[in-house]
């Protein structure tokens, strides 16, 4: 069989495509934009890449073609692809259909967190000699791989996207994944592109509580009141809550920054976490991702330990380097409430060192402006902002700046926006870009520029 991929250098999609290479599936795809890290990584596993999207891509005509949502009517593809009859598919459905039937699913859902939970989800069954498969958005330091089939019979974890499937389907990605375990880790408003309201996103997160089977189990947030107005939707699953300080699962915070902490199940101490990672949002990932495999029969005392070796997602406060005694991280920053948690999490961590923050407004949400409201606040760790504020951006950044007491500025471009904070920096700060796209390299050039 020949399958294209339309979309193929995303994140979700190159897992796919690592997925069907691995079945033996003959693998080839197209992308408006083919770089690495996907790139290198789907050339190392043999598949063709194909830049653009071109009718001549698909001639000869695929056996399938599976269509990342990315991909919308007038595409000149997609065009070719729907004049010509070509059988085509999503990729949840293929995802569904082909790899995750028959297996026993953990689906991580939640308006943050998802990439890192599952990402530790996989390396905690993996200590747990399961060899899980899984697919992640991201490349998680444990496995050097966004996705892999795992051994025969063994549990798949895979990222739940709240995201719609495809433009033929405006359906929530995870109601393809029928998982027999799913983690609710939080739920937001998010992704103003597609969703009103909350209440929409509610009633997708209702759809994936309605495929959990009765014998499964659902791993909620107990902070989380937009949750439980899920649930009350209706709920035929067992239900596992997970918190610091309530749920059946309890993290006790030992150090301040959430390196440290201990926890407990239903009242019983099972021991202590040490790890690398920071901040309350960590510690509820922790618990979740814990509970979860408890869920699919670990042992969570023997898991403990396994923290210690877990090696974050790429782009998850990743310290990218240091130069001139400044230390500049890079983070998928996307959202108002993981910026606050990410630098609460670092300020715990560094004291009263500075904390210097690069911001790029760049997902489709932060675009629109529906968070504009929510990003003075989130900020509030941070010693100095420097906002990039790119001409096309359809509200004034001011909204954010003037509310920032004299600690925020903007800048126009990537190049300016170094400039400005070359001239803020000084030895013994934490420098910290928040972006959930490519940033134009900016942090890594931020440290040549000090080097």
């Amino acid at each position: 069989m020949r399958l294209h991929i339309l979309g193929i250098c995303g994140t979700f999609m190159g897992g796919v495509a690592a997925l069907a290479r691995e079945l033996g599936v003959t693998v080839e795809g197209s992308d408006a934009a083919v770089y690495p890290p996907m790139s290198t990584q789907l050339e190392a596993l043999g598949i063709r890449l194909m830049d653009g999207y071109t009718a001549d891509h698909l001639r000869p005509a695929p056996d399938l073609v599976v269509v990342g949502n990315a991909m919308a009517r007038g595409n000149p593809a997609v065009e070719y692809m729907l004049d010509q009859g070509l059988r085509y598919v999503s990729g949840p459905q293929w995802l569904g259909e082909t790899v995750l039937a028959g297996r026993e699913v953990l689906a991580v859902a939640g308006t943050h967190g998802k990439t890192t939970t599952t990402s530790l989800l996989a390396h905690l069954l993996d200590s747990a000699g399961t060899a899980p498969g899984f697919l992640i958005g991201g490349v998680p330091g444990n496995f050097g791989v966004s996705a892999r089939l795992g051994g025969v019979g063994a549990p798949f974890v895979i990222e739940a996207d709240e995201y719609d499937t495809a433009f033929f389907d405006k359906r929530s990605k995870f109601v393809h994944y029928r998982p027999r375990i799913a983690i609710l880790n939080n739920l937001e408003y998010d992704h103003a592109d597609i969703f009103p309201d909350l209440a929409a996103i509610q009633r997708q997160f209702h759809h994936l509580v309605r495929t959990v089977p009765g014998n499964g189990r659902l791993i909620v947030n107990a902070h989380d009141t937009a949750l439980a107005e899920v649930l009350a939707m209706g709920c035929w699953t067992p239900v596992e809550t997970f918190g610091i300080g309530q749920g059946d699962w309890q993290a006790r915070l030992v150090e301040a920054d959430g390196s440290v902490f201990e926890v407990s199940r239903r009242g019983e101490r099972l021991g202590e976490v040490r790890w690398s990672l920071l901040g309350n949002h960590s510690v509820l990932n922790a618990l979740a991702a814990l509970a979860a495999a408890a869920a699919a029969g670990a042992d969570p005392r023997a898991l403990l330990p396994a923290f210690a070796g877990f090696e974050s997602v790429k782009r998850r406060m990743e310290l990218v380097g240091e130069a001139a005694g400044v230390r500049v991280y890079d983070d998928f920053a996307h959202h108002p409430t993981a910026i606050a948690t990410t630098l609460a999490g670092l300020r715990a961590k560094v004291g009263r060192a500075r904390i210097l923050v690069a911001l790029e407004p760049r997902s489709n949400s932060m675009r629109l402006g529906a968070h504009a409201a929510g990003l003075a606040p989130s900020l509030a760790d941070a010693d100095a902002v420097v906002f990039l504020h790119r001409p096309e951006l359809p509200w004034d950044a001011a909204r954010v700046t003037g509310a920032l007491a004299g600690r925020g500025r903007t800048a126009p471009s990537v190049a300016a926006l170094i400039d400005a904070l070359r001239a803020q920096v000084r030895p013994g700060d934490h420098v910290v870009f928040m972006s959930n796209g490519g940033f134009e390299n900016a942090p890594r050039r931020f440290i040549d520029a000090l080097a």
